[in-house]
């Protein structure tokens, strides 16, 4: 019976995996409908198997989920499609001594989701002169998720942020479920804390909380590296996004689990909604607070909607709040 249960639910599963697979990889029309129909008239069939006990009647299951197999593992991440105007880019690097140069530095002036004028730029870094690293966590579906951005400041008043995102072709749209089924490619953009913060703070609405990070300088520096070698790698090498392993947060984890010894995987680490309270369980924030109190003095949506013309977003965002003093 124990067995019989066993097998009922690892058809089950089978049977939506697949049924997922190809609702979000092979392109709408009849195509997608009779391989659906097939796929599932095979999953009743072997239900029908189970509950009569004729189990050679799974093996059109079994023969059917190895073709699924081999087909999903033919489907590869591609640089080449048409992608939305956001991620039309990929941000990339290149190291000159402790000067690293950044092509395609996003710069976009965001009036609305979909109103915005385009600007891409190319900046120079002197890692020598970097001296702060904050994080900004996005929130857009509820306390439990949040996007993740990590931010680098530098002697001369400039920031820019780092995003790993997804990059979503033309009339394409973010799907949680979608991102298990190599919906999307990953993508790091680079951006100015006036594009990628104050789009999600202004524009998208979201609530967006900032937290000063304590890091040694050279561990500083090794992040940010971190991250160009990520830029460069998903350049050459395209990677899918993953909504359980490969996002926002799981990827920072992984660069900073190699530069810092001792960083602990956590729950927090896919619940990336609590990556703040987390990271202030591991000292990494500006002391002397308690976390409610670096959590409500954080939410800048309240400067960020006041900014006037003129005024410097950064330098706005962090009115009031506690710095980590540079290591």
């Amino acid at each position: 019976m124990v067995i019989k249960i066993l097998l009922l639910l690892l058809v089950l599963v089978v049977a939506a995996w697949g049924t997922l697979a190809i609702e979000f990889q092979l392109q709408a029309g009849l195509g997608r409908w009779v391989a659906l129909a097939g796929w599932l008239a095979v999953a009743v069939l072997s239900l029908y198997a189970l509950s009569k006990g004729k189990n050679w009647l799974l093996v059109p299951q079994a023969l059917s989920f190895l073709v699924l197999v081999g087909w999903w593992s033919s489907i590869a991440p591609s640089n080449d499609r048409d992608w939305a105007a956001d991620v039309a880019r990929m941000s990339h690097g290149e190291i000159q001594g402790s000067v690293v140069t950044l092509h395609n530095v996003r710069d976009f002036t965001w009036r609305s989701e979909t109103d915005f004028d385009e600007h891409w730029v190319s900046q120079d870094y002197d890692l020598q002169t970097l001296k702060s690293v904050d994080m900004f966590l996005s929130y857009w579906m509820g306390p439990v998720i949040a996007h993740t951005l990590v931010s680098f400041g530098f002697d001369d008043g400039r920031h820019v942020v780092f995003s790993v995102e997804i990059r979503k072709e033309k009339q394409e749209s973010f799907s949680a479920i979608g991102g298990f089924f190599k919906e999307f490619e990953l993508s790091l953009i680079a951006a100015t804390e006036q594009d990628i913060v104050r789009t999600r703070s202004n524009a998208r609405g979201e609530d967006v909380y900032m937290y000063s990070v304590e890091l040694p300088k050279p561990a500083m520096q090794a992040l940010f590296l971190s991250y160009v070698e990520q830029g460069q790698r998903l350049q050459t090498s395209p990677r899918f996004y993953n909504t359980l392993t490969a996002n926002c947060t799981t990827i920072v984890y992984d660069m900073v689990s190699k530069i810092v010894d001792g960083v602990p995987w956590d729950w927090r680490v896919l619940a990336s909604g609590y990556l703040a309270e987390y990271v202030y369980g591991l000292n990494a924030l500006a002391p002397g607070y308690s976390f409610k109190e670096l959590q409500q003095l954080g939410y800048i949506n309240p400067r960020a909607i006041t900014q006037h013309p003129g005024q410097d977003f950064s330098s706005v965002i962090r009115q009031g709040l506690p710095l980590v003093k540079p290591l």
